[in-house]
């Protein structure tokens, strides 16, 4: 007889996330994990315990977290992501030290989860290994500082791009961001889901509006702009039934095992935000008939993975340009997983698993769930613990 691995999740204990991997663990026959908070991360209150591996799930999701990492009473705010990154990077920080020092074992590198909630950084690292982004003149450690509207003008007038996304450095789920254009003639509008209220601050909708006079974008920027802003060329995207169409692909220890396309009239394609699902065999097809190839595009998506070697999962958004035939990363996500009810692709390796499934079996091989059969306890087995 032996007894199973012993496993801390880090997040919500009453969130989605938490009770997916639960589920997944139990699927697969084994205990579930001990649930930790962020908010008890955060008040320095988490322990550990030797030998119990640590796995860090998203603090999102959780009004109390939000309010302990940004400092705002509305979690529809946009503002203080430059807050909620310092804090929370500290804090995985801080959590590492007193996982080693009890002689547990973390899943993740929080260097690399530092860089991944830096989209500046993250592009710039990407670009250096040669993985397709779009340009960038904010990409890497030594690019400019955007400090605010006059500074994006300044990029888009004259010979740079007419069109450009920008977005919070240390934003996600598309908060705050904004797809502003230009005529080249000094008229300017953008496409956003910030909703700015008549004292000047800042808050997400789920209604993507868009801003056409220039005195309305520039006020927004420049309320951003303290928390941090990267700002990258729009590249047109393929579309699919007259949408704008771009692919979150899940990455697990290096491996493409899942992938949705998502649709949008938008430029964002957020599912919060009016996106949709796709067909995501019609996107396959539309690669074939231009003459690329669908196994190219995860190779893009585990390339960029590739970059992050300490990290065991991503989401990748991969951007396909119009036509088709080529592709671009446009960020990797260190939370990227969830996707309630997406099984694993044909020839992945996590066929009929959802993500979290697929993340367990890769954890824990000997241990891999079949899809339809039941589990054997874990408890019944006799070869021996599995080890991460």
């Amino acid at each position: 007889m032996t007894s199973g691995p012993r496993l801390v999740v880090v997040g919500d204990p009453a969130g989605r996330r938490v009770a997916f991997f639960q589920d997944a663990l139990r699927t697969a026959g084994l205990p579930g994990a001990r649930a930790v908070s962020w908010p008890d991360v955060l008040r320095g209150r988490a322990r550990f315990g030797a030998g119990e591996t640590v796995r860090l799930d998203s603090p999102g999701e959780d009004p109390e977290t939000d309010l302990l990492l940004r400092g705002v009473d509305d979690p529809a705010r946009v503002e203080g992501s430059g807050r909620w990154y310092a804090r929370f990077t500290q804090a995985v920080a801080d959590l590492a030290r007193s996982v080693a020092e009890a002689g547990a074992v973390l899943v993740d590198d929080p260097a690399e989860l530092a860089v991944l909630f830096d989209k500046r950084l993250a592009h710039g690292l990407l670009a250096a290994a040669g993985v397709p982004v779009p340009e960038s003149p904010t990409s890497g450690p030594g690019a400019p500082v955007v400090r605010g509207w006059a500074d994006v003008r300044a990029l888009i007038g004259g010979a740079g791009p007419r069109r450009v996304f920008v977005k919070l450095a240390h934003g996600s789920s598309a908060s705050g961001v904004l797809a502003v254009e230009t005529n080249g003639a000094g008229r300017f509008q953008a496409t956003t889901s910030v909703e700015r209220a008549g004292d000047g601050r800042l808050f997400n909708s789920l209604r993507v509006r868009r801003y056409t006079s220039e005195h309305e974008v520039a006020a927004i920027v420049d309320a951003l702009a303290p928390d941090g802003l990267h700002v990258e060329r729009w590249v047109p995207k393929a579309t699919q039934d007259g949408r704008a169409a771009d692919l979150r692909v899940v990455v697990i220890d290096g491996r493409a095992t899942h992938a949705v396309l998502r649709t949008s009239r938008s430029p964002m394609t957020n599912l919060h935000l009016g996106g949709a699902r796709g067909d995501l065999d019609a996107a396959r097809a539309s690669i074939a008939a231009a003459g690329g190839r669908w196994e190219d595009a995860l190779g893009v998506c585990e390339r960029a993975a590739a970059v992050f070697p300490g990290t065991r999962c991503v989401g990748v958004d991969l951007l396909p340009a119009s036509g088709w035939r080529r592709f671009a990363v446009g960020e990797v996500n260190a939370f990227g997983d969830l996707l309630p009810g997406l099984t694993g692709l044909p020839g992945g390796g996590a066929e009929g698993l959802d993500t979290y499934g697929a993340q367990v079996a890769a954890q824990f091989p000997a241990r891999a769930p079949v899809p339809g059969r039941p589990p054997t306890p874990y408890a019944s087995r006799t070869t021996g613990t599995s080890t991460p």
